[in-house]
């Protein structure tokens, strides 16, 4: 009988929690959530994490031998402290070591863009079309931009750990400021957020991106906008592309929901890259906002 694995996603608003028969079970024993309440500090995060694995124990009648946990921003592999989390409580802290001292077992950390790609690889799209695929690169296009590999079905980590941090690539000078601090990263141009500032730049209004894509055939500040993200879309996946030459590449958030990507973004990918032609699958994930939880259940499996 396999042992269930945990996984706790650790958001900015909520904290969720899921046990899985198995890595190859996608049908959750029990899914809880509790809000995350950040802005209490970092003991109350992790107070709130000690009731979720507590409610998980007691409806479950389980109890984990680890557990994985998906957060934002990532573990220091030197210093073993928080780094780059927008949860901005958790930067500078030990949080795994803090974790394996409140719940007395062992714990895996990776963030989210990379159980995002985990549990596509082991659990979704990839598993379901592309099951011999060897490399995925996870992206994550929404409020902000962000990427996961998996090598053979692990996530790379990197000697810095930041392995597949593609948002905070340079880009374009007209993306503007980053909150990094650098300028014309890959989130300043492709993030929602970003496609909106410059459709406000056209034309002074501020519009919801679901509203440029659907005005985009009546409106030419909408048609520009959705130009100008297949052709930097292209642009910023050839380095990928040219760098690690993955065999699929998942594209998750709300940028993800745009259909014209897959086709004009595809083909501008096409254009950039350092080959006649492109194999490379570009997919939309198939678990929803499941992902992040089953990528946190999924580092323990």
């Amino acid at each position: 009988m396999n042992t269930p694995l945990w996984g706790i996603d650790l958001g900015g608003t909520k904290i969720e929690g899921a046990i899985l028969p198995s890595l190859n079970d996608a049908e959750a024993i029990l899914r809880m959530r509790v809000n995350t309440e950040g802005s209490k500090g970092y003991q109350h995060i992790l107070s709130q994490i000690q009731t979720l694995v507590n409610r998980l124990k007691q409806e479950s009648g389980l109890q984990p031998q680890r557990i994985g946990f998906g957060t934002p921003g990532v573990l220091d592999p030197v210093t073993h402290t928080m780094k780059n989390s927008n949860s901005t409580a958790l930067n500078g802290m030990p949080l795994k070591k803090d974790l394996e001292a409140m719940l007395q077992i062992p714990v895996e950390i990776a963030n989210d863009a990379n159980c995002f790609a985990l549990a596509e690889t082991h659990l979704g799209v990839v598993n379901e079309k592309y099951p011999a695929a060897r490399m995925v690169f996870g992206v994550i296009m929404g409020t902000g931009v962000g990427g996961g590999l998996v090598i053979d079905g692990k996530i790379w980590n990197g000697l810095h750990g930041i392995a597949g941090e593609w948002g905070h690539n340079f880009l374009d000078e007209s993306g503007g400021p980053c909150y990094c601090g650098k300028t014309g990263c890959v989130e300043t141009v492709l993030s929602g957020p970003a496609l909106q500032r410059y459709y406000k730049s056209i034309t002074g209004n501020d519009v919801s991106l679901k509203t440029i894509v659907q005005q985009q055939g009546t409106d030419e500040a909408a048609a520009a906008t959705i130009k100008r993200l297949h052709h930097f879309f292209g642009k910023a996946l050839s380095v990928i592309t040219n760098m690690l030459d993955p065999d699929v590449i998942v594209i998750g958030g709300g940028v993800g929901n745009i259909d014209s990507i897959y086709t004009e973004g595809y083909e501008s990918l096409r254009q950039h890259i350092f080959n006649n032609r492109l194999d490379v699958a570009i997919v939309k994930p198939s678990l929803g906002d499941s992902a992040g939880v089953f990528g946190a259940a999924a580092l323990v499996g």
